[in-house]
């Protein structure tokens, strides 16, 4: 069975949601802390490439409130890979890599329907 990814932030709320998901439903997988393990431009680039920028941008966090107005036009733009490997924060949580797919996000019967 492909290894089960989620990568967030351990003190998001939604994060909590989905690892507490995870482990309920028995579903054996590794958690990566974007802020304490850090992300790379190739992880990132494959999410962008799979995902696109609107679905993995979080145009309402605080952070994206707190770029300037160059930055997010830069992101606009589609050339959002340095910023998201800046402000990990910037990227909607959590993303589940089951290893066949990438999702964004945290839906209990989403979820369900993943690890049926």
């Amino acid at each position: 069975m492909a290894t089960t990814t989620l990568y967030g932030i351990k003190n998001c709320d939604t994060v909590k949601k989905a690892r507490r998901w995870l482990e309920d439903a028995g579903v054996d997988y590794t958690f990566h802390d974007f802020r304490s393990d850090g992300l790379d431009a190739q992880q990132v680039r494959a999410w962008l490439e799979s995902l696109g920028s609107a679905a993995l941008v979080n145009k309402r966090s605080t952070t994206w409130k707190g770029l300037s107005d160059a930055q997010k036009q830069q992101a606009e733009n589609g050339d959002v890979q340095d910023l998201l490997l800046e402000y990990p924060t910037l990227i909607k949580r959590p993303v589940l890599d089951t290893g066949t797919g990438i999702h964004v996000g945290f839906k209990a019967d989403q979820y369900a329907e993943l690890f049926h």
